[in-house]
């Protein structure tokens, strides 16, 4: 309580050095003092936990003077979204699961192909194919491919 001066952050360190202790047991001598150890312990574990509060408040100053203070109306990305959504639904199925494997759930190629059932290669030739078919729609032209002015003119 004398270090963490509530309740809660007492029991929390309290937890947190047992675990270290734990973790960390092989380290103890067993003709050394147990009590010291441990305390030594509490020590390390509070100073981190105020560096740490320290460098995240640092993070925090920095991030919040570094952000807009508007923010831009989400109607464009909406729609892009929309677009791309579309884009990989239209994707056949075997090249919509094989992106969807790697570039969504975050599986290796290896995995990926492992839960497909195919060859590597099958499902990097299939992963190559999607990709190709969705820089087309990137390559589309403007008018097709985002929104436009209504009543006004389109150059």
């Amino acid at each position: 309580m004398s270090l963490a001066r509530n309740p809660v952050d007492a029991e929390d360190l309290v937890h947190d050095t047992l675990v270290r202790a734990y973790e960390r047991r092989n380290t103890f001598h067993h003709d050394g003092n147990l009590k010291r150890w441990l305390l030594s312990i509490l020590h390390n574990v509070h100073v981190d936990a105020i560096r740490s509060q320290r460098s995240a408040a640092v993070r925090e100053r920095q991030v919040a003077s570094s952000v807009e203070t508007e923010e831009q109306p989400p109607q464009d990305h909406a729609v892009r979204l929309k677009q791309v959504r579309q884009a990989f639904f239209n994707l056949p199925e075997e090249q919509r699961a094989a992106l969807s494997l790697v570039s969504i759930e975050g599986l290796s190629y290896q995995e990926a192909a492992e839960a497909l059932g195919i060859p590597l290669g099958t499902l990097m030739s299939r992963i190559g194919r999607a990709r190709a078919r969705l820089r087309e729609m990137e390559e589309l032209p403007q008018s097709r491919n985002h929104l436009r002015i209504v009543g006004g003119l389109d150059d």
